[in-house]
């Protein structure tokens, strides 16, 4: 597997690390399966916002990656003839989970800039 967004990057069991991108790709995380951070790049433009929010945005992505790994350990052992009552047992998330959470985040946290304006 190839790395992109929420794509785990390959290992010969499973994926060590997770590299997921926000949605305009300005900031890139790059984590562990739990998502503790290995890896993040930010573009020189959101360096210059509100720390505070730039920090959040972080930490999402590091939550979402660590869910979407959740999701890629649940394919794994399913895969491996976990039986569902077991698989339940986990409490590793389905996608449909992932991707409603991901989707109320998103509501919740707002990533559009106040102005499309730029300093000069």
């Amino acid at each position: 597997m190839s790395e992109g967004n929420g794509v785990p990057v390959e290992s010969p069991d499973f994926p060590t690390e997770f590299t997921l991108s926000s949605r305009t790709g300005a900031i890139v995380v790059t984590t562990t399966e739990q998502g503790l951070p290995r890896a993040i790049s930010v573009e020189r433009d959101r360096l210059r916002e509100d720390p505070g929010l730039l920090a959040a945005e972080i930490l999402r992505l590091c939550r979402q990656s660590a869910a979407r790994a959740g999701v890629e350990r649940r394919a794994q052992l399913k895969a491996a003839g976990l039986v569902p009552e077991l698989l339940a047992l986990t409490g590793l998330p389905t996608m449909e989970e992932v991707t409603r959470q991901e989707y109320v985040e998103e509501q919740e946290f707002e990533t559009e800039p106040d102005s499309w304006l730029r300093p000069i």
